[in-house]
């Protein structure tokens, strides 16, 4: 069933209380899925280069010295963040796939990179998720979150959403992709390559492909609805953007609403209830087949 959430700040006004906002209308979801659950957040741009959100099991022992480790492994400078079982590493861009690679060397799953986009999720409740990585402590310009029902893949923190597959995009997805398998096997011969059993992180890599070879978002969004199979609503983020699609069919649920301050997505309109100025806000329910977005 899955829960989905979005925020997209016009300007800065509200840019202090994104997490917090993001966190009550991910929490309100939790009945949509209890499984685990994950937020993405455009924050400040690394000051040093490249932010690189990491996870760890056993963070104490994964996280102590790691960035004069990875300093040394890299030959450049490194600065780390720990945020419980994450770590947001901070690297020259030019060091960035060096460092990608090395943290992987040491075990450590990579949630996503990019200038503003950091990636926080985990097994476990909203509520409890939240909490663990103080999100509502979190500024930015926009976000995207998910609670998941799985239905795909087992439940663990690497099938957790957001998923990441190029630096600053990341996507959430409620639905059954029922072609990821075949898509799976085509972005590999382009050299796209996913982590997860998850077919989400497909519909993830897939648009990430598409521009990578040149496609707007808007392009990218529109190829899903001619290359992907099965039910989806995907929601969408890149470094200054923020998109929607559903299927043709549409039978996943999905409300909109938007004010002179934001735009606002849900599963359902109850995840809206504590947003300011909601109560004059323009609200919808996304057209089938349809593609929105917003970019600053």
């Amino acid at each position: 069933m899955c829960g989905i959430v979005g925020l997209f700040l016009k300007g800065d006004d509200l840019r202090p209380r994104l997490g917090e906002l993001l966190s009550d209308m991910l929490i309100t979801m939790t009945d949509r899925g209890p499984d685990s659950a994950g937020i993405a957040i455009y924050g400040d741009a690394a000051s040093d280069g490249v932010k690189i959100t990491v996870q760890s099991d056993d963070p104490a022992a994964a996280f102590e010295g790691l960035d004069a480790a990875l300093s040394e492994k890299i030959g450049a400078p490194v600065t780390v963040k720990v945020v419980d079982t994450h770590a947001v590493v901070s690297v020259p861009e030019t060091a960035k796939d060096a460092a990608v690679a090395a943290l992987e060397e040491r075990g450590l799953r990579i949630m996503g990179a990019g200038v503003a986009m950091e990636i926080y999720k985990e097994v476990g409740l909203p509520k409890d998720v939240s909490e663990r990585f103080n999100l509502r402590a979190m500024g930015g310009s926009h976000g995207i979150g998910h609670t998941r029902m799985a239905t795909e893949s087992a439940v663990t923190t690497m099938g957790a959403h957001p998923f990441s597959t190029a630096d600053d995009q990341c996507l959430v997805h409620n639905g059954s992709l029922s072609n990821h398998n075949q898509m799976r096997r085509k972005l590999a011969k382009k050299g796209v390559f996913t982590r997860s059993e998850n077919d989400t992180e497909v519909g993830a890599a897939y648009i990430s492909s598409r521009m990578a070879d040149g496609a707007s978002l808007r392009e990218a969004l529109e190829g899903t609805l001619e290359d992907l199979d099965g039910f989806f609503t995907f929601v969408t983020g890149t470094k200054n953007g923020f998109g929607v699609v559903r299927d043709p069919i549409a039978c996943k649920p999905a409300v909109m609403a938007e004010t002179d301050d934001y735009v606002a997505f849900a599963s359902e309109y109850r995840a809206f209830a504590d947003l300011p100025g909601i109560e004059k806000a323009r609200v919808w329910e996304p057209e089938p087949a349809t593609v929105y977005f917003w970019e600053r």
